[in-house]
């Protein structure tokens, strides 16, 4: 019961940062193109990204079942990999660096699973189809393929869409440009707010559930008072209400703390903005992930957001990109997945020696 007291405790810790660590993903070109102060930016993000939460658990079935042999999870596997992520996060946060809190997620549960089963590469799903429904779950198609596609879909469609409203805005005048993508872009912030509220909130959805099935399949909640029996679920089918609700409101919590660092790196260093770049680039992210959502792809709403204002911006010229800043940002990206594992499969190991004594 400590374990899985200490495994709830950390995914909400996990939440929260994902929340101020990924605020930059939704506000970040808004604030930079003064269309928000930021308190009320922050405030638009939260109320959207807790709306968001409730669009859907695609993606928590994705990350409760479809990543890892269930077999190889225990309560300190999954505990494991929510401080392997939450260290990575932390530290890309000190450093301002935009990486992937799904991807840190992800990567620790694998390296977790990896060491639970003492180096058996097998529990790990790298493609798996079902007959039935007609659908492939794993690695592969939901975690690699979206890393690699994803941040190119965000540049070409976020440079495409800007290179359209400039033909459509050629003859407006900066100002009547100005004035009407101010306030588009407060929509535009809004539809990424809650994108990101679809995906993000997810994860955590996912681990906690998988938490809780862990923890009824050991018996670790047998002994639990009547009114505590809704702790008990045999069987990973769908997500509890309560906790869509309290990660929901965990990561609403966490983006109105806000992630000033990253915000800095994302809408002033790497490109600089006006509010119709704002608009594309938030328009393109939030579209993609979305779309994502709905078909239960986890996928990283930093990469997303990130390449679609690197695409926005290069549609002015390319030296408009600081690509000092979008090759740190890339080399974190690179590192999440394989960093985090190590971490999750390295604390993994530290409890079973720590578990031995």
């Amino acid at each position: 019961m400590t374990v899985f007291l200490l495994v709830l405790f950390a995914a909400l810790v996990f939440e929260y940062i994902n929340g101020f660590h990924d605020a930059a993903n939704a506000i970040a070109t808004v604030v930079s193109t003064k269309v928000l102060t930021p308190r009320q930016a922050i405030a638009l993000a939260a109320v959207c990204d807790l709306s968001g939460a409730f669009f859907g658990t695609q993606v928590a079935k994705t990350i409760g079942t479809g990543l890892v042999d269930l077999n190889a999870v225990t309560m300190t596997t999954v505990f494991a990999a929510l401080l392997g992520a939450i260290i990575w996060n932390l530290f890309t946060w000190w450093l301002g660096l935009p990486s992937s809190s799904s991807h840190a997620l992800m990567g620790g549960l694998c390296g977790a699973a990896l060491a639970t089963s003492g180096g058996d590469w097998t529990v790990l799903k790298w493609s798996v189809v079902d007959p039935v429904k007609h659908t492939i779950d794993g690695l592969w198609p939901k975690v690699v393929l979206p890393m690699i596609t994803s941040p190119v879909v965000g540049f070409i469609v976020g440079a495409g869409l800007m290179g359209l409203l400039y033909i459509l805005l050629r003859k407006a005048t900066p100002r009547t440009v100005n004035g009407i993508f101010g306030k588009l872009q407060i929509v535009s912030a809004s539809v990424m707010g809650f994108s990101h509220g679809s995906n993000d909130a997810q994860k955590t959805m996912g681990i906690v559930t998988l938490a809780l099935v862990t923890a009824t399949q050991s018996h670790v909640l047998d002994n639990l008072p009547p009114w505590l029996g809704f702790l008990r679920i045999p069987e990973f089918k769908d997500v509890p209400v309560w906790v869509v609700v309290l990660c929901a409101f965990t990561l609403a919590c966490g983006t109105a703390g806000g992630g000033w660092r990253i915000i800095r790196t994302m809408g002033h260093k790497m490109v600089k903005l006006q509010p119709v770049h704002g608009f594309a680039a938030e328009t393109t992210a939030g579209c993609v992930i979305l779309s994502a959502s709905h078909f239960g792809v986890p996928l990283s709403t930093t990469h997303v957001i990130s390449t679609s204002i690197m695409g926005v911006g290069a549609t002015k010229r390319l030296s408009a990109v600081k690509w000092g800043i979008v090759e740190r940002i890339v080399w974190a990206w690179v590192l999440t997945l394989p960093v985090t594992g190590l971490l999750g499969f390295l604390v993994m190991v530290a409890l079973k020696l720590l578990g031995s004594w």
